[in-house]
Parts: structure tokens; sequence; C-alpha cells
């Protein structure tokens, strides 16, 4: 079941990221396929409809993390993911050029499961690093 995400709505999350995928931090105009608003927590696991719970991604990143919360760590150990509603991007990823280091479990199982250091994405960021679109020239969004 998804619920609709009106136009204002959209705004706002869209406003508060600085059209900046909060997970990937790619600015909605350099991607192909956009970005989209996603449930930080999904519906399926009883996550609303509201500002609180929404977030800005890229296709890819949204597409990648699906209706998941969480992952498991390299030990096996359950972890949430990033949420960039309560979390500062800052405290679990550094951006060391294009590569997007996890500084957490968090940071760890969010890169994996998103795929952001995947050889794709990192040409991608690269090639937009080149020409001065990335990182962004603001703080991360959120």
């Amino acid at each position: 079941m998804t619920s609709y995400v009106g136009a204002t709505l959209r705004r706002l999350v869209e406003a508060r990221a600085r059209s900046s995928c909060e997970y990937c931090l790619v600015h909605e105009s350099d991607t192909y396929l956009g970005c989209q608003v996603d449930h930080v927590v999904s519906e399926k696991h009883g996550g609303a409809t509201e500002p609180d719970n929404l977030a800005f991604a890229c296709t890819v990143c949204n597409r990648a993390k699906g209706t998941d919360v969480g992952s498991l760590t390299a030990e096996g150990v359950f972890v949430r993911f990033f949420n960039p509603r309560t979390d500062r991007w800052e405290d679990h990823f550094t951006l060391r050029g294009t590569f997007i280091e996890p500084r957490t479990a968090i940071g760890e199982v969010t890169a994996k499961i998103l795929g952001l250091n995947v050889t794709e994405r990192l040409i991608e960021r690269e090639l937009l690093r080149r020409i001065g679109r990335y990182p962004p020239a603001h703080d991360p969004p959120g």
C-alpha cells in the first residue's frame, strides 16, 4: 500500500533536502530518473505519510532501500538504516572524494544496501565532481 504524497508535501520534502538525495547527496537535476519521496520507515512497518517520516531520495537509493528499515552488519547484528530526519549525515558518513565512507554501523548497513559505493555510482559521482556538481555546495540535506 502506498499513500499519495501531494504536491505541497513533495515540495516541502524537496525544499528541506535542497533538491538533493538525502542518502547519496546527488542533486535531483543530475539524476536521469529524478528523486522520489521516501518513507524512512515504510508504511508496511507502520510509517506514516508525514513530514517527519519522509525523505528525498534519488530513484536508485529509494529502489535499493525498498521497504527495508535496516540490515545485518558483517558481524550479523541487525542495525537500522540512516534516518535523515533524526540523524546527521556527517555522524554516519564521511565523503572521501566521491567515496561515501561509513563511520558507524548505521552508515555501514545503509551504504551496503543502498549500494552507495558500487562502481557505477562512484563513476557517476566522479563525473559530476569533474564538472563541479558534486558534492553539493551546501551542507548535506536534513
